[in-house]
């Protein structure tokens, strides 16, 4: 990392000035890049090899290269941050473990340019390597994941599935590389390669000039496990060290393993949070259960001024003493049926807290835990907390994907949804979020002092919404 440049004396990010908060409204259209326009820099600049892990589509191994390269470059002594495109939850917590260091998400869309440009100099400032893992297929989505690395100057380094493919490997690199104009393109990777004599064929499939980052060759043993919403939580994956290791002996043979080019990221303005949640205490469920959290949420809440006190429903605690709002975030409560049911003193603490008018906010997977019961992938019906009338049912297929946005007396938030399951239940909406497209989004139910939608919403976009949804005066 260097720094060049005047400091400027900053508050919640070294070296930039402090604006109000709230995300950023970006179409596609609006990110034709204009050369003569790079975020109007303030006085100091950082420089940082940083690298863009992109694909021609998911399940190509991104996340596996990245976490390995992660991995690889902090067992040398290098100090790496990870970010990952897009509302992810799953892979960002393998890359907090392969690198030792939250990961943050980046998205052009539920987090604003600017959220994206002060959190990629504040990394830049204190690291040795930033990597920047993307989201489905390069080009997907609007925006999409080139978009950033266009947006900020990041090398693209693809990671192609070569196992069932020869010199249409060339192919795929040269559309993935000249589709769009602009794009920074560093070169390809090859996975899941069988053999040398395979990945010599590959390597000749390339277009001249192209270059050739290495091949990884197949290896069960050291693959992530998954379930329905992608991998599995990292806690989960007992050997996932091991694991992380082999990945990265593999890479450590390839030129992915050279330190990519520094890129230059200028200091933008960082959000000035009120602290409208000070002397509040918050009790946020963290487990197996409840894991679908973002580490800037968390930094939000506390710039806001609020005490946080993590518990486990799975563990068999009950609510926190002196709560004065609960946080209940998205998981996989439909998993851990039998031993969330049986856990009576955490729906009596939650009936108690609700009963006493102070704010609940519960996303996804928390909200179905309000309902009367949750029915599971196998049909078995588990009882739950009753704050809500109705019940939660898993289903075979995707039941919505998508970013959302909603309007609240604050302002707009942003959030995104996903996930497997559909509610039965006759409560009207409060509000409804809406689409980017301007479409019907999820519902948000509002009973008593309880807040619930399937959105998981993204705080740092509006930290005074959030305080409202969970502030002892509302």
């Amino acid at each position: 990392m260097r720094v060049a440049g005047v400091m400027s004396g900053a508050t919640a990010v070294p070296g930039a000035k402090c604006v109000s908060s709230g995300a950023e409204a970006i179409g596609a259209a609006e990110l034709e890049l204009r050369a003569a326009d790079r975020l109007s820099p303030t006085a100091d600049v950082a420089e940082c090899p940083a690298l863009f892990v992109a694909a021609p589509a998911s399940g190509q191994g991104k996340t596996t290269i990245t976490a390995a390269l992660a991995r690889l470059h902090t067992r040398l002594g290098r100090r790496v941050r990870v970010f990952k495109c897009g509302p992810d939850f799953l892979d960002p917590q393998i890359h907090a473990v392969a690198s030792g260091a939250p990961v943050h998400n980046v998205d052009l869309g539920m987090c604003g340019e600017t959220d994206i440009a002060w959190r990629l100099h504040a990394a830049a400032r204190e690291s040795d390597l930033i990597l920047v893992e993307g989201v489905m297929g390069l080009y997907d989505g609007a925006p999409s994941g080139a978009d950033i690395a266009r947006r900020f100057g990041i090398p693209v380094m693809a990671v192609i599935d070569a196992r069932a493919m020869a010199q249409t490997f060339g192919a795929v690199a040269y559309g993935l590389a000249h589709y769009q104009p602009g794009l920074p393109f560093a070169g390809v990777l090859a996975n899941h390669v069988g053999s040398a004599g395979h990945a010599a064929l590959l390597r000749a499939a390339l277009p001249a000039g192209m270059r050739w980052f290495g091949a990884v060759m197949r290896d069960a043993d050291a693959a992530l496990p998954e379930r329905h919403l992608g991998l599995l939580q990292a806690a989960e994956i007992e050997d996932l060290g091991a694991r992380l290791d082999r990945l990265a002996d593999h890479l450590q043979q390839t030129g992915a393993a050279e330190l990519p080019p520094a890129v230059a990221f200028p200091a933008v303005a960082a959000p000035c949070i009120p602290t409208l949640l000070a002397g509040q205490r918050i009790a946020i469920a963290r487990d197996a259960a409840y894991g679908f959290i973002y580490p800037a949420n968390l930094d939000t809440l506390r710039a806001l001024g609020a005490e946080l006190a993590f518990f486990s429903p799975l563990a068999g605690d009950g609510l926190p003493e002196g709560c004065d709002a609960v946080w209940l975030p998205g998981g996989y409560p439909e998993l851990h049926g039998e031993a969330l049911a049986a856990n009576t003193a955490f729906r009596a603490g939650l009936r108690a807290h609700v009963a006493a008018g102070r704010p609940l906010l519960a996303e996804c997977g928390g909200m179905m835990s309000l309902f009367d019961t949750i029915v599971d992938k196998a049909g078995v019906e588990h009882a739950f907390a009753g704050l809500l009338p109705g019940r939660a049912v898993m289903q075979p297929r995707l039941a919505a994907l998508g970013m959302q946005q909603l309007e609240l007396p604050q302002g707009r938030i942003t959030g995104h949804t996903f996930h497997y399951s559909k509610t039965e239940t006759p409560l009207e909406p409060w509000l409804r979020a809406q689409r980017p497209d301007g479409g019907e989004g999820e519902a948000v139910y509002r009973v008593g002092p309880v807040t619930a939608s399937y959105v998981h919403f993204w705080f740092p976009s509006n930290p005074e919404a959030v305080a409202g949804l969970l502030g002892a005066a509302r």
